[in-house]
């Protein structure tokens, strides 16, 4: 009966979002998170006065989102203003005429390093404006950086998920480094099929048949040093993939490897840009990368200060540190507590910081920055609500401890499978990453749940929690917080149900090629 009553909202939501009139996330989310509310305080008996807390937490967690996709669509529309991304769309064009090719350098190179540099929704922020200002669909292309920004997402923002987020399990460096090794094989052989299901949002079957060398060699160049460096080290695999397949993705559409020759065939029909044009428009990027790795690297002094968590100001539970991050610990004298990293969050800094110091170089005026952030007010105010109702549901659902509703769900999962447990251990990786919008969150969550399962049903360990973390990539593809993301970016309006119909395919897809890869590796271990 619990875990009846604690799948209710799920479906409540997945049938709101998905029925033939669905209901607006800003409309279904914070219904949602209403009834998890009810439930906790009439069914589970929820504390009320932690229920309280707990809203206020979700509330106030929507500025780490919001801001991130302000920033971003702060950047889009400088970008559009200033002329930088009519000027960048004719120099892809000129790099290659073929639509697999924009794609691939894009949507999947490009948005794989981003990963690996930030993580927290950017590469698709980024990525999904500049393939609609290539002329691509708005709809497909959220569907295709969505599907794409999954391989990437085990060791994206500098290997946060997994140094981070298995942190509470206090493994040795010998087993994270073995977890993530597993983890890297999953992602390289998915890599081999994901990135085709999402071109197939956008091209035919027979486009992608005619371009498959080439598709195969811009995702092996990502995956392949992505899962060489994987061995020694967890942090920079995306990163570092990310970067050497960009470069090799470019350099084999320039040179045509691959690429079907009629699908090329418009390239000298393209105007070569000047050099200094070109620069000016990538000016952004590179700022924004640079910026990302610089504050980033856990052995440099940045990231240390950016997180500086020194008492500044303090007013009764609220604080301010020196590194301006703001925080309310014990709200409404509960354990609840809430934090915002101003300087940390990839919101003021880069995207802000990017604006303002390419101002001059971009030919900015304050006027066209003022009618920028106009734009920017007017495409997040609906989102703000859908996000409030996303996060106070997660709050919601993992109140109570082991009686929390998503605990009573994974813990069903697993004693339904028992020792055949590697076959959704993925899933439940997808689950919290739904939820949370985070795969660090998810394995944060599920990463306990997931060790314990190992240990009960004598499964390795470090191959079990690879399937978590490559659920939680994979889980990136339906995540609320993800879909609503690209949405607001590119003025989508009220298809997030229709969205999660359609990522949840390619996301099946993923789950089975990991359940697959896991027996294999079980079997040869055990």
């Amino acid at each position: 009966m619990d875990t009846l009553v604690a799948l209710a909202p799920v479906i409540f939501l997945v049938w709101s979002m998905t029925k033939q009139r669905p209901l607006a996330a800003h409309v279904a989310l914070p219904l949602t998170a209403l009834l998890v509310a009810l439930l906790q305080a009439f069914f589970f008996q929820a504390d009320l006065t932690l229920l309280l807390a707990n809203a206020i937490a979700g509330g106030l967690s929507v500025f780490t989102p919001i801001s991130i996709v302000a920033g971003a669509i702060l950047l889009n529309r400088v970008l559009v203003i200033s002329g930088a991304e009519n000027t960048l769309r004719q120099w892809l064009e000129s790099i290659s005429h073929n639509k697999v090719a924009q794609l691939m350098i894009i949507g999947w190179a490009f948005a794989f390093m981003l990963e690996g540099a930030s993580g927290f929704g950017t590469p698709a922020a980024i990525a999904a404006p500049i393939l609609v200002g290539l002329g691509f669909s708005a709809m497909p292309v959220a569907l295709l950086t969505l599907v794409m920004n999954s391989v990437p997402v085990s060791f994206g923002a500098v290997g946060t998920p997994a140094w981070f987020g298995f942190a509470a399990l206090e493994l040795s460096e010998a087993q994270l480094l073995q977890t993530s090794q597993w983890t890297a094989l999953i992602h390289l052989i998915a890599s081999l099929i994901i990135p085709m299901l999402a071109l197939r949002f956008l091209v035919s079957w027979q486009a992608i048949r005619q371009n498959l060398l080439f598709i195969l060699i811009s995702a092996l160049s990502c995956t392949l040093p992505f899962y060489l460096l994987a061995q020694v080290n967890y942090e920079f695999p995306s990163l570092i993939g990310g970067a050497i397949g960009l470069c090799g993705s470019i350099l084999a559409a320039k040179y045509h490897i691959g690429l079907h020759k009629e699908g090329d065939g418009k390239r000298s029909e393209v105007t070569q840009l000047p050099k200094i044009e070109v620069i000016k428009a990538l000016s952004p990027f590179i700022l924004l990368i640079v910026i990302l790795l610089v504050t980033r690297i856990q052995q440099w002094p940045f990231k240390a200060w950016l997180n500086d968590d020194t008492p500044w100001l303090t007013l009764g539970d609220f604080g301010v540190s020196q590194a301006l991050i703001l925080s309310w610990s014990s709200i409404l004298d509960t354990s609840v507590g809430w934090s915002y990293k101003t300087l940390y969050v990839p919101a003021l800094i880069p995207f802000v910081v990017t604006v303002l110091v390419l101002m001059p170089i971009l030919s900015l005026s304050r006027r066209h920055l003022s009618h920028a952030v106009e734009e920017t007010w007017g495409r997040i105010k609906l989102p703000i609500l859908a996000l409030i109702g996303a996060l106070m549901m997660v709050n919601f659902m993992m109140q109570g401890g082991e009686q929390a509703p998503i605990f009573i769900i994974a813990n069903s999962l697993a004693s339904t499978m028992g020792s055949n447990w590697s076959y959704v251990s993925a899933l439940l990786g997808a689950l919290g990453s739904f939820f949370s919008g985070s795969a660090t969150v998810s394995n944060l969550t599920f990463g306990g749940i997931q060790y314990s399962i190992a240990e009960q049903t004598s499964l390795p360990v470090s191959v079990v929690l690879a399937l978590q973390s490559v659920g939680a990539s994979m889980g990136n593809m339906i995540c609320l917080n993800n879909i609503i993301a690209v949405c607001t970016i590119l003025g989508i309006k009220n298809q997030e149900g229709a969205m999660i119909k359609r990522t949840i395919l390619p996301m099946l897809a993923y789950a089975a090629i990991a359940a697959l890869i896991g027996q294999i590796i079980l079997r040869l271990l055990i």
